[in-house]
């Protein structure tokens, strides 16, 4: 099975779920950027402390600071595998990581795509209940989704590193698609 693989796909695609499963069959490190900021910030580490003072900005945690933190991650695994989540979402943050990744000699094996509808994805997202989960906020979010990472799926496929996985069905279903594909 690849080592070092990356998950992108739209919000209720199932890829927190799908990441939690390979990583703990496998032995990967799950690298959810949401998560490594959190930790970063719970730890107190000087990274952790300049995200905290972005985010209670209200602002976005810069590419640069998403990057030294990844940096940090990877360079603390000592060789064992990993998935990315959550990052890069754009061209221009794929293309920033790949130095860093070539540095650390830990190039992406693949890029695994879930793909799934937008009716099924704005039913899987009312299905939450989260109080902002309206169908309109959901439609933007698939909106702004696609506007970033459509050029990040061309520039995957451009490298020959980009499966796709249908995210429809259960969630073992789904895992036994990702399973053959990764195989």
């Amino acid at each position: 099975m690849k080592q070092r693989l990356l998950f992108i796909g739209p919000p209720g695609a199932g890829k927190g779920t799908q990441a939690s499963r390979l990583c703990d069959t496998h032995g990967l490190r799950h690298l959810s950027t949401g998560d490594l900021l959190r930790s970063e910030v719970s730890a107190g580490s000087a990274l952790g402390k300049e995200a905290e003072a972005v985010m209670n900005r209200g602002e976005l945690v810069s590419d640069d600071l998403v990057l030294a933190i990844v940096r940090s991650q990877l360079t603390a695994l000592n060789g064992q595998g990993w998935l990315l989540d959550g990052f890069p979402r754009n061209v221009a943050q794929a293309q920033a990581l790949e130095p860093l990744l070539g540095e650390l000699q830990q190039s992406i094996e693949i890029v695994v795509l879930l793909e799934l509808s937008d009716e099924v994805l704005v039913e899987r997202l009312l299905a939450r209940g989260r109080a902002d989960d309206n169908e309109s906020v959901i439609r933007n979010r698939l909106e702004i989704y696609r506007k970033q990472t459509a050029p990040l799926i061309d520039y995957y496929k451009s490298k020959e590193l980009l499966v796709s996985v249908d995210a429809q069905g259960s969630v073992d279903a789904i895992t036994t698609r990702l399973e053959e594909r990764l195989a």
